[in-house]
Order: C-alpha cells, then structure tokens, then sequence
C-alpha cells in the first residue's frame, strides 16, 4: 500500500503522521513545493497550478491514494485535481473540522491563515455547519511560515497574538491550516491559559488519513510492522526530509521509526 500527500510545505507532515499510525506498513510519498511556496498570496488559477505539478510528481509514484493536505489547495485546486486524477487515483482534500467542532455547542474560535479569514470558502462551512453556535475567526498572520521554518520567536509571537484575539469562552478551537496541527500542544496551552473551560482542539489530519483508507478499501493496522518506506519529493526533485521538519513530533515520528 502507498499513500502520497502532497502540500505547499511542511504542513502535510501532521496528515503523513496520521497515516503512519493507522498503518505503519504503508509506503508514504510526500510531495510538497519549496520553489514555489507559500500558496496562499498566489491567485487561484496559480494555485492550482503549483498543485497539480505537486500532485503530477506524487502521481507519478503510483500511489494508492493521494491526500491534498492543505487547506489552500483544497479550496482553490480540488476539482482540477479530481478531473485529471480520478478515478484511476483517488484524491482526497482537506476541510477545516467546523463541523464537529461545532457538535458540542460552542463557542468556537477558528484560526486560519489571513487569506482564509472571512473567505467565501470559510463563511459557506460556517453557514453550513456551524450557524446555530457563536463562531469567532481568528486570522494568524505569520504563523504558517513561521511553522515552515520552525522560528521559534515567529511561533510564539504569532500564537501568542492569535491567543489574545481567541475570546476567554472559547470551548474549540478549529485549526484551519494544516501547518498549524504541528503545533497543536502550543495552541492548545495558550488558548487554555486564558480559557474559563477546558478547551478541545479540532484539526483534520486524523479524518482525512481515516478517509484515504477507506477510499481504497483498506482497514486500520495500527500494530503492523513499521515496514513502509518513505520519498521525500522537493518541487518535483527526490530529496530528504527537510532539516525543519524535525523540530516537530510528527517529523520525528517518521525518523524514528526508520522509515528515512
């Protein structure tokens, strides 16, 4: 079994670990963009194409599946995705989790990148899924490239902003980008310092690495050897997993089990 996953930067990393647990056996290819990130100040018909030269390059693999782990390229690239790939290779995109988040009755803060703040995109899920509760957007400038270079000092300013801006009745929090899953622990402490209740974090890694699974019809093995391999791909170029990428648990993860 092999699994590609594909996103501008490091942000597929939480989905890539997700998938590693379920099944340790399976062959993973990470296809992200350093030549061409960040996505996100992109146009659309830009986007799109950085996806699809993404996707093209996991693509040419042969995997089972393909993730699109980012929310950017779910928004804007999906359905070229989808009608170039499919169905000979099953494409699963990415949604910000309102939905459940929304299920325990708010309120819910949701941090995302500017860009996504107040998007159409964003304001259809809330509509769609989250009407009957108080849902508070929360833009995170910087956090996602300080994510991708693993700044320290950019993490803690830009979580600590974000933190101040999530009001203190907050019981969820829905993470928007998928660069933000990797600092899910920091998120969380933050939030919760100035919270009244405990507060639940919501991201996607975890449902859409279930959803590639059951997209080729394959169940969860989590006690499998860890015998899966990984390919690292760099704007379409075989490489290593990026210096940066071991800052994070998730990065570790693929590390220690012996999978580079």
């Amino acid at each position: 079994m092999k699994i590609a996953l594909m996103d501008s930067g490091l942000g597929l990393l939480a989905a890539a670990a997700a998938v590693h647990r379920l099944r340790p056996d399976a062959d993973l290819v990470l296809s992200s963009d350093p030549d061409g990130m960040p996505w996100g100040p992109r146009t659309p018909d830009d986007i799109t194409a950085h996806a699809l030269a993404c996707a093209r390059a996991a693509a040419a693999h042969r995997p089972d599946a393909l993730i699109v782990a980012c929310n950017t390229a779910s928004v804007h690239a999906l359905p070229t995705l989808r009608a170039e790939l499919e169905p000979a290779l099953p494409v699963i995109g990415t949604v910000p989790a309102i939905k459940p988040a929304a299920v325990g009755g708010g309120p819910v803060a949701i941090w995302a990148t500017p860009a996504t703040t107040g998007s159409p995109y964003q304001t259809r899920l809330i509509r769609e899924f989250a009407a009957r509760v108080s849902v508070v957007e929360v833009p995170c400038p910087g956090l996602a490239d300080a994510v991708q270079y693993a700044d320290e000092q950019g993490i803690d300013a830009a979580v600590g902003a974000a933190a101040g801006l999530t009001p203190p009745g907050v019981r969820a929090v829905v993470l928007g980008c998928t660069h933000y899953e990797l600092l899910a622990d920091r998120i969380r402490a933050a939030v919760q310092a100035k919270a009244a209740e405990p507060v639940t974090l919501f991201g996607s890694a975890a449902a859409v690495a279930a959803q590639a699974l059951r997209r080729i019809g394959a169940q969860p093995a989590p006690d499998a050897a860890p015998t899966g391999a990984l390919t690292v791909l760099s704007s379409g170029r075989e490489s290593a997993l990026p210096a940066e990428a071991l800052a994070y648990p998730e990065g570790g993860q693929l590390v220690r089990v012996g999978a580079v």
